[in-house]
C-alpha cells in the first residue's frame, strides 16, 4: 500500500472512502489547497462518520489525507468570500460538530498524518482517538500568524497535551516536528512515512482484534470520566466495570485466559465457551 494514496487527487470529490476488513478509510482529497476544510468537506466528513456509527461491520475508522499536507485548517478562501458573521458561526459551529462526532462514534478513529497539519487540521488531530504521524509531519495552531487565535483547536488540544505548552502554540503560532507531537500527547506514534500505512494498519488490527462493544462502551466511559470529578468519575467506572465483566464477552476473555487460549470472538461478541 502506497503512503500516499495516488488515486486520491484523481477524483473531484472532497472526502474519499474506502473499506478495509473491519476499517473505514476517510480521505480528505483536496490537496491543491492543502486539504483545506471547506463547507462541503466538513459536510462530506461528518455524514461519513455518522454513516460509520451505522455500520457494525466498521471496527475502526482512518482519517487520513491525499497530497503532501494532512490539512491545513479552513478554507480562508471561502471565509473571505463570506464575509457575515452568522456564516462565520455556523462554520465553526460545523466544524465543532465533526470534532464532536469523532468523539461520540463508537469506534475508535485514528489519524493518519503524512505532512502539514495547522489550525483546524491540527484540531483535527487533537480531536482522533488515536494519531499516528510520518517523521516529516509538522503541527501548528498558526492562526495567530493572521491575527485569528486558534479557538476551536484550542478546545481539543488543550484535553491532549499540558497548559503552557497548549498555550504557547496558540500564542506564538510556532511549529512543532512529529517527534515533539509525540512526546507532548499529541500523538501516538512516529515513524517513516513508507512506513506510515503498516503502522496505521498494525494499529488498526490490534482493535478489530477485540470485541466491538466493549471498545464502543469503553471509550464512552473515558471520555465521560474525564470531564468528572474523581467521585463520580469512580462510580462510572466502577457501573462500567461490572457491566463489562458480566458480559460474555469478557466471560469467554477470562476463561480464555485462564485456560492458556485464545479467546473466541467472532464480530465483536464472544461465543459461549463451552462447558460441561
Amino acid at each position: 500500500m502506497n503512503a500516499i494514496a495516488p488515486q486520491a487527487a484523481a477524483s473531484d470529490l472532497p472526502l474519499l472512502q474506502r473499506r478495509e476488513v473491519g476499517v473505514l478509510h476517510l480521505t480528505l482529497n483536496r490537496p491543491l489547497q492543502y486539504n483545506a476544510l471547506s463547507e462541503e468537506m466538513l459536510a462530506a466528513l461528518r455524514q461519513g462518520l455518522i454513516d460509520a456509527a451505522r455500520e457494525p461491520q466498521v471496527r475502526v475508522v482512518v482519517i487520513g489525507a491525499a497530497g503532501k499536507a494532512f490539512c491545513a485548517g479552513h478554507d480562508l478562501r471561502q471565509i473571505l468570500d463570506n464575509p457575515r458573521p452568522a456564516y462565520y458561526r455556523e462554520l465553526f459551529q460545523q466544524c465543532a460538530r465533526v470534532m464532536a462526532q469523532i468523539r461520540a462514534l463508537p469506534q475508535p478513529v485514528i489519524a493518519r498524518v503524512q505532512g502539514l497539519a495547522t489550525a483546524g487540521g491540527c484540531q483535527l488531530v487533537a480531536s482522533c482517538d488515536l494519531a499516528v504521524a510520518a517523521t516529516g509531519a509538522r503541527f501548528a495552531t498558526s492562526g495567530i500568524n493572521i491575527g485569528l487565535f486558534c479557538s476551536t483547536p484550542a478546545v481539543p488540544l488543550t484535553r491532549n497535551i499540558a497548559q503552557k505548552q497548549a498555550f504557547e502554540m496558540l500564542v506564538t503560532g510556532e511549529f512543532i516536528d512529529a517527534q515533539t507531537a509525540c512526546d507532548r500527547g499529541l500523538i501516538n506514534r512516529v515513524v517513516a512515512l513508507e512506513q506510515l500505512d503498516e503502522e496505521v494498519g498494525r494499529l488498526a488490527a490490534a482493535i478489530v482484534a477485540k470485541p466491538a462493544h466493549i471498545i464502543a462502551a469503553g471509550k464512552q466511559m473515558f471520555y465521560r470520566q474525564g470531564e468528572m470529578g474523581l467521585d463520580a468519575a469512580y462510580q462510572l467506572a466502577v457501573q462500567t466495570m461490572a457491566c463489562n465483566v458480566a458480559d460474555p464477552a469478557a466471560q469467554e476473555g477470562i476463561d480464555a485466559f485462564l485456560n492458556k487460549r485464545k479467546p473466541s470472538w467472532s464480530g465483536g461478541v464472544a461465543q459461549s465457551p463451552a462447558r460441561d
